[in-house]
């Protein structure tokens, strides 16, 4: 048995979960005994990773949401702490890309990434905080990018959605930090997904050269960093950007 303390009760969600990190940590906190609630515009994909988890023993349902859909996101996330009487853990992984140049950008490239990747964490940060509220007890983890502390050419875009989760996480930590609710960013450096397996070979021999470990991360390693970062023993650790890169930042 993983985990820093398996509580059965324990409702989770997480976005972005049919595939790469989300998958990942939604297999983690299943092992570690919580109930994941899978969230993906995908269905076909987000029932393959709740049927592996179902697999292994652990308690998992999916629901398809398009998180960019502010009242669609809000209702499904109301509904699963109304079916459930509660809601513990929320990780807002869901996001895209569409990168470019600054001068070759268009408004709507720029608005859509910060709709999905960072207007559908605030929503969600803000329907999890009423069952949250309600039970006095909250784990929150927003999946943001070493980008998102360094900047990265061609993705303005990308880079100021991952900022402003720094800012909203650190806020939300603030407001909710007297009711028992932490909020935190995890933020990883380069991860051996789908997204990275695409890059020519060339660029990712290139890219692993410049981290001082070598080598890519693993899904695996960060849902290690949000498996800690949701459980009962970081109530202390809340407003914090974990950076999980391989010492790439430094």
């Amino acid at each position: 048995m993983r985990g820093w303390c398996r509580i059965e009760a324990r409702v989770a969600i997480v976005t972005g979960a049919s595939r790469g990190i989300g998958r990942a940590i939604a297999e983690r906190l299943a092992a570690d005994g919580r109930l994941v609630v899978l969230l993906s515009r995908t269905m076909e994909s987000l029932e393959a990773a709740r049927d592996a988890i179902l697999a292994a023993g652990g308690a998992a349902e999916a629901r398809s949401c398009d998180v960019g859909d502010a009242e669609a996101l809000s209702a499904v996330i109301e509904e699963i702490g109304s079916t459930h009487g509660r809601l513990d853990i929320l990780v807002n992984n869901a996001g895209i890309t569409r990168d470019g140049l600054l001068l070759r950008m268009s408004d709507e490239d720029f608005d859509e990434v910060l709709r999905v990747n960072l207007r559908s964490a605030f929503v969600a940060c803000r329907a999890a905080a009423r069952p949250m509220l309600r039970g006095r007890f909250g784990r929150i983890v927003n999946i943001g990018s070493v980008t998102g502390l360094t900047g990265n050419p061609g993705q303005a875009n990308y880079a100021a959605a991952k900022a402003g989760l720094v800012g909203l996480t650190k806020t939300v930590a603030r407001e909710l930090a007297t009711k028992g609710i932490t909020a935190n960013v995890l933020a990883p450096g380069f991860v051996d997904t789908d997204m990275v397996k695409a890059l020519p070979e060339a660029m990712r021999e290139e890219a692993a050269r410049g981290i001082p470990v070598r080598r890519f991360g693993t899904p695996g390693e960060i849902a290690h960093a949000a498996a800690f970062l949701t459980s009962d023993d970081a109530g202390y650790l809340t407003g914090q950007v974990i950076v999980v890169d391989g010492g790439l930042t430094g």
